[in-house]
C-alpha cells in the first residue's frame, strides 16, 4: 500500500466481543495500540468512521412504534460514542485525535468541516469522523466512501473478522475461495456484501480504490498501516 491517506471504516462490533454489546476497554485499548504502532511506521495520514452496532443500528430497530428516521438518528448518535471512546484509548496511548462530527455537539466534538478535517490530517493527527452524513436512509459504509472523497483519501478500507472477500461466506461454506481483486462491476453484480450498494457505486463512479481485510488477525493493522498488502482491492 503506497497511500499517504487512508479511510478505515470498522463497525462498531469490532469494540466488543463478538455478540457483546457496548464497548469492551480491552478491545478498545488493543485497537488503539494497534494504530499507534501503524502509523508509527511510515506518514500515512489516518481517518476512521465506526459505525454504531454495538448499540444499535437505526434500521433494524425502525418499526411502527420507531420511525427509520428517529431509528437512524438514534444510529448517529450511536457513532459518536464509539468515535469518543476511539479517541479517549488512542489518547491514553499517546496519538493525537480529533472527533469531527456531521450532527453538532459541540461539547464534545468539532464540527465535520472539510478543511479543518484536511488541516487535522496534515497535522499528523488521526481524525474521527462521527455522526454519520448527519441525515438518515444513509448507513455508516456510506458515511466512510462520501467521507474518503471528501478528504481526498487514497484507499478506502474495510476492516472486517474475515481475510477479504470470498465466493460465499467462509464461515459457512468451507469452500469459499478467496479473491484477491475485483472490480466494483463484480461486487455490484454478484451481490457481495462488502459494502452498501451505495457506497460501492460511489465509489465506483469516482476510481476510488477499497480494500477489504481482516483487522480481527493479530498484527494485522500495524500491517496495513505499515503498507503490507492485506485481503482483497476493489478496483
Amino acid at each position: 500500500m503506497a497511500s499517504k491517506r487512508v479511510l478505515l471504516k470498522i463497525s462498531g462490533e469490532m469494540l466488543c466481543e463478538a455478540g457483546g454489546f457496548g464497548v469492551d476497554p480491552t478491545h478498545v485499548q488493543d485497537f488503539a495500540q494497534q494504530i499507534k504502532e501503524g502509523i508509527g511506521h511510515g506518514e500515512v495520514e489516518l481517518a476512521m468512521v465506526c459505525g454504531g452496532g454495538n448499540f444499535l443500528r437505526g434500521a433494524q430497530i425502525a418499526g411502527d412504534e420507531i420511525g427509520r428516521i428517529t431509528g437512524d438518528n438514534m444510529g448517529m448518535l450511536a457513532t459518536i460514542m464509539n468515535a469518543l471512546a476511539i479517541q479517549s484509548a488512542l489518547e491514553r496511548a499517546g496519538v493525537e485525535t480529533r472527533v469531527l462530527s456531521a450532527i453538532p455537539v459541540n461539547d464534545l466534538a468539532e464540527p465535520f468541516i472539510r478543511r479543518r478535517a484536511l488541516r487535522h490530517l496534515e497535522k499528523k493527527r488521526v481524525v474521527l469522523l462521527a455522526g454519520g452524513t448527519g441525515n438518515p436512509y444513509f448507513t455508516t459504509d456510506t458515511t466512510a466512501a462520501l467521507r474518503a472523497l471528501q478528504i481526498r483519501a487514497d484507499v478506502l478500507a474495510k476492516g472486517t473478522k474475515v481475510d477479504g472477500v470470498f465466493t460465499a461466506d467462509p464461515e459457512k461454506d468451507p469452500n469459499a475461495k478467496f479473491l484477491e481483486e475485483l472490480t466494483f462491476l463484480d461486487v455490484l453484480q454478484k451481490r457481495l456484501q462488502i459494502m452498501d450498494s451505495t457506497a460501492v457505486s460511489l465509489c465506483m463512479d469516482n476510481s476510488l480504490p477499497i480494500n477489504v481485510f481482516n483487522m480481527k488477525k493479530s498484527g494485522n493493522i500495524v500491517k496495513f498501516l505499515a503498507g503490507e498488502q492485506l485481503g482483497t482491492m476493489v478496483v
